[in-house]
């Protein structure tokens, strides 16, 4: 086949485009329509920049006649849109087991990561045992609403815990601009749309699911996983590592978990451990940290939630198309660098973006605020929401060994003078001081503390929302958001609000919401891994997803999970027959 990318069409032909992509690719290939035996959308986007909105495809084409494939090309060997169709098929290193009765891999956690891992280890017939701390998605579905409509909040199924991980209650985004030679991302798109999801993910450019979808996927993928001999263990929640030190060098050889169903401890044996845990499962990183693993300090951001009419982001986005049926709620992408003032050298840009969504209470722990977006599949509630955030580095981070234990408990060597690198747990210390700063400026009863666009710039307490409601559940606090953010971050904001109300019209409007605190963007830790994906220095672990830091989103996190997995599966199988990537 032949893959064809850059076919635009006017939005009036989009609604049927195929017999106009048949002939724009026929005249693409320099051929007469009736060559091309077949044509399928391998993507669709659209062209905002001018007036005259265009839809733009990337198309596979099949030719009457075979044969003539190469024949065809050879005379557009120049032409960039023009190539051989790929071959996308998952083409695992190794060959899967059959009957395997050897040791069983676990994995960590079972959010898309873990999802995905385990069910290429069960595809592999390597019968995966996997340890979730949360519970099944419907019950932690109710657990979530818990938080939201009676400020109850249940630690360990919330959420970022629980089946499904923290994209579940997201807009469900599954697009990533990582490197992707091997088409991995699409092998999680064909299984998310075999457990249910609509076709359309496959060929829209900025696919996503929603909430409600998202459960019900998730429980096909479970399923999946059980009927090829894996097992689900909920509500098992790991404790800590037993390594076998007398090795050369520390290998795993069993986990120590604690049934939350009962408060019983026992130990899991097992060589080889996917760790899928996400980014919020900052017990797991303190223990891992005290047990020795190869652990640092990894950059992320903080801010605030920031909420829009949803019809102006539409009107500034699609112009005089707004509202068209093909086009839904319009996203945004906005990145602003600050090149002077008291902010200068700081990047601000939107982050998780939700059309049509909701800001949602995503603490995990007790006496902390979070904040996160939301969207279902229609994307059809009343506002836009995005986090506008502030890139930060690890020399931001807290040093004081005092600020160590009064956030995690103990200080874990911090303030050690001798200590080029910020400790690999600073991080975590400076989200806690956020979130508990937020918890009790919201009011101490997990409402958020909340401001408006116009009062923020003008350095004035909010009393009340304006044309904008707020969405964020339990409810907000109006208040002055530069009490709960460093002043660093705040002037960052103050900087790129006018910036990005350039670029969108009315995107800095008096009116608009800000919610905070927004500080769980990404793991603030990045768990290290060799080209094996083992832990550098204990043999059998293997860090995988965002909670380790190598993965931002469910696609990305997915597409982690396939490759730890198969790194597992050669190490239990054998040599591989395809190499890694």
């Amino acid at each position: 086949m032949i893959r064809i990318a850059e076919l635009r069409l006017p939005l009036s032909q989009a609604e049927d485009p195929i017999t106009a992509l048949r002939a724009a690719a026929a005249a693409r290939l320099k051929l007469a329509p009736e060559a091309i035996a077949d044509l399928t959308v391998f993507k669709r986007s659209f062209d905002a920049r001018k007036a005259d909105l265009l839809a733009v495809y990337i198309v596979d084409v099949a030719l009457a006649e075979p044969a003539r494939e190469a024949a065809v090309l050879a005379p557009l060997a120049g032409d960039p849109h023009v190539r051989p169709t790929p071959d996308m098929a998952w083409r695992p290193p190794v060959g899967a087991a059959a009957d395997w009765s050897g040791e069983r891999p676990v994995v960590i956690g079972f959010g898309p990561c873990g999802i995905f891992a385990a069910l290429a280890l069960a595809q592999l017939g390597l019968k995966p045992i996997v340890l979730e701390r949360g519970k099944p998605v419907r019950e932690r579905t109710q657990d979530t609403w818990g938080l939201w409509r009676r400020s109850e909040l249940n630690p360990d199924s919330n959420v970022q815990f629980g089946e499904g991980g923290a994209g579940l209650f997201s807009d469900g985004k599954l697009y990533s601009q990582i490197r992707d030679p091997r088409f991995l991302g699409r092998k999680v798109l064909q299984e998310f749309v075999q457990a249910g999801a609509p076709e359309d993910i496959l060929w829209e450019a900025h696919p996503h699911l929603g909430t409600f979808r998202m459960v019900k996927v998730v429980e096909s993928l479970r399923e999946r996983v059980l009927a090829l001999g894996g097992e689900i263990r909920f509500q098992q929640r790991v404790v800590d590592l037993l390594l076998n030190q007398e090795l050369p060098a520390p290998a795993l050889q069993a986990l120590e978990v604690e049934n939350l169903q009962n408060g019983e401890r026992y130990e899991l044996p097992t060589r080889h451990a996917i760790l899928a845990v996400g980014h919020s499962a900052r017990d797991v990183f303190m223990q891992l940290y005290r047990r020795g693993v190869t652990m640092r300090a990894k950059p992320f951001s903080i801010g605030v939630r920031i909420e829009h009419p949803q019809g102006v982001i539409d009107r500034a986005r699609w112009g005089t198309h707004a509202g068209h049926p093909l086009l839904g709620a319009a996203d945004y992408k906005l990145v602003q660098h600050i090149g002077s003032g008291p902010a200068a050298g700081r990047t601000v840009y939107s982050f998780c973006m939700c059309p049509g969504g909701t800001v949602v209470a995503a603490t995990s722990e007790p006496g902390r605020v979070v904040t996160n977006g939301m969207s279902q599949y229609s994307r059809a509630e009343r506002n836009a929401n995005a986090g506008m955030v502030v890139g930060i580095d690890p020399p931001d981070f807290p040093r004081d060994p005092a600020q160590f234990e009064a956030q995690l408990g103990e200080h874990f060597g911090a303030g050690d003078p001798a200590a080029d690198a910020a400790h690999p747990l600073g991080g975590l210390v400076l989200q806690r001081q956020l979130e508990a700063g937020a918890f009790t400026l919201g009011g101490s009863n997990y409402r958020a503390p909340a401001q408006r666009v116009g009062d923020f710039l003008a350095r004035r307490t909010s009393t009340g929302p304006g044309e904008v409601e707020p969405s964020y559940r339990p409810g907000v606090t109006w208040t002055d958001l530069h009490a709960a953010l460093p002043a660093w971050v705040t002037n960052a904001l103050h900087a790129a609000l006018p910036a990005f109300g350039r670029k969108i019209k009315g995107y800095d409007m008096a009116d608009a919401v800000m919610t905070g605190v927004e500080t769980r963007t990404s793991a603030p830790v990045n768990i290290q891994r060799g080209d094996d994906f083992q832990s550098l220095n204990v043999r059998g672990l293997y860090p995988a997803g965002e909670g380790a830091g190598y993965a931002g989103g469910i696609l990305s996190a997915g597409v982690d999970g396939l490759r730890t997995a198969e790194a597992v599966a050669v190490q239990l199988l054998g040599v591989p027959a395809n190499p890694l990537g």
